[in-house]
């Protein structure tokens, strides 16, 4: 249960046939719902035209039927579900961005956060563009369509555009006949391709997507590659690739992607249940009972169990109608936040020894609120184990990190965190142990190593394009 927001999730798909895409899009996206709940869109394309609606809110709360009916049928289309980490949370900054301009009109959705975001508008705006939202999603768009203007094709406007391009961004882009993924050459985000009964093809942030409407597994979208559909087939642009080394977000595996979602080879259930089984070898303790925080701290309390002998039990209920987007009652009160989405089942922890699994701690607030639900239910003793090394640094690549100040592994040792937090002893998921999760080194730990692997910006925030252009110029870059 860290504090934390998710990424977004994007979803696109083609077929050789007219059909009901509004709903199919609908139950891709439903299945991503977990990395963004900010806003949601569809977008279906019927030979050309383009009929669109997105909003803010869950997808539960933007569709229902009715709205759902009113897309046409279709052979190509887009959704995207939005936890914004550049721009404001409002309706300008909803996805996918639809645009017209002289060769006719396109659709995007993007996952991730350019790290050169604002150094690219910046330049974009003194030359004179003019930009609907803050986010930098329409960054790409802007730049995909300036080079579609000099180019024979949408897809060698977006080979051109990715020169410009640093930082995460998983993107589905579609024109009037062709759908374009893309992924960027780190491939800091996942993206994978599946291929419907009828010969359709579907681009998902995550395999659980390709299930949720009947598609099979195909592949990953390699980092830097191209894909482009229409009705000759499909294509591979491969000439980005292998420019940079392969850096998934580590943090993904930890906690952002479904458990039964398999990324780049990797299921993200196997990979937790190996953080549990390191974190029992690391940091023994005897206990009576392993407890994971729902939801995303459950397969690695299953690997400590299985790892240590403990018995593994449930803990806490988790409140199945408090969504990720319930209303906050505001800082001073979020311990009732934090009571209103778990419960400690008292039968299970009363007098016993506990281990407690969780995937991070960022600020502490919430980690000892939880330890603290635990005291009041009567537990003897509670060892708190995280699956991931300490929170040190920022992220420029899509995840809500973005300032040292709020971390409390910036400022405190690992025996005063556990003071802090009310925990008896604290352990984390060593750095070197990293690579055991995924079978190799190939990932992005920036956010516990400090080590980038693109240039970044000397500054960065979150809603930096919210400020007045002379305030938000880049003070330059650093490795």
């Amino acid at each position: 249960m860290a504090e934390l927001h998710e990424e977004c999730g994007v979803f696109g798909v083609y077929v050789p046939q007219r059909q009901n895409l509004g709903s199919l899009t609908y139950y891709g996206l439903f299945a991503l719902q977990h990395r963004g709940q900010e806003s949601c869109g569809i977008v279906v394309n019927d030979d050309g035209l383009f009929t669109v609606h997105k909003d803010l809110g869950l997808l539960t709360d933007v569709f229902d039927r009715e709205e759902l009916d009113k897309f046409p049928q279709g052979t190509i289309s887009v959704g995207h579900v939005r936890y914004g980490t550049t721009g404001g949370t409002n309706r300008a900054n909803t996805q996918p961005i639809v645009i017209n301009h002289m060769k006719g009109k396109m659709a995007l959705a993007h996952n991730g956060n350019l790290s050169n975001a604002l150094a690219l508008r910046t330049k974009l705006e003194l030359g004179g563009a003019l930009f609907h939202g803050t986010s930098d999603t329409e960054i790409i768009a802007y730049i995909v369509a300036q080079q579609r203007l000099k180019t024979p094709s949408i897809e060698q406007a977006v080979s051109n555009a990715m020169d410009f391009l640093e930082g995460a961004y998983s993107v589905v882009l579609m024109s009037a006949a062709k759908l374009i993924a893309l992924r960027d050459p780190n491939g800091f985000r996942p993206l994978c391709m599946g291929k419907l009964p009828d010969g359709g093809i579907v681009f998902a942030s995550e395999s659980c997507a390709l299930a949720a409407v009947g598609a099979r597994f195909a592949r990953d979208v390699e980092p830097g590659e191209i894909i482009t559909v229409d009705e000759t087939g499909i294509r591979s642009d491969r000439s980005h690739c292998g420019t940079r080394s392969r850096t998934m977000c580590i943090f993904e595996y930890i906690y952002f992607a479904r458990p039964d979602s398999v990324l780049d080879g990797v299921g993200v259930h196997e990979a937790r249940k190996r953080a549990g089984r390191i974190l029992a070898k690391r940091h023994p303790v005897e206990a009576d009972l392993v407890v994971g925080v729902p939801d995303s701290g459950l397969d690695a309390a299953l690997g400590y169990s299985e790892e240590s002998g403990i018995p593994f039990g449930q803990g806490f209920l988790k409140n199945r109608y408090v969504g990720r987007t319930f209303i906050s009652p505001g800082q001073d009160n979020r311990v009732d936040l934090v009571r209103q989405k778990l419960s400690p089942i008292v039968s299970e922890v009363r007098g016993k020894r506990i281990v407690l699994i969780d995937d991070s701690i960022v600020r502490g607030t919430t980690s000892g609120q939880i330890v603290g639900l635990l005291r009041e239910a009567g537990a003897k003793e509670i060892h708190m184990r995280i699956s991931a090394p300490p929170f040190r640094n920022p992220c420029y690549y899509g995840t809500d990190i973005d300032s040292r100040e709020h971390l409390i592994a910036c400022r405190h040792s690992v025996p005063e965190i556990a003071r802090i937090i009310g925990t008896d002893t604290l352990g984390y998921l060593p750095m070197e142990d990293l690579k055991e999760l995924i079978g190799c080194s190939d990932y992005c730990d920036a956010c516990f190593s400090g080590n980038y692997p693109t240039e970044i910006p000397e500054s960065f925030e979150k809603d930096h394009f919210e400020a007045p252009l002379s305030r938000r110029k880049p003070k330059g870059e650093r490795k």
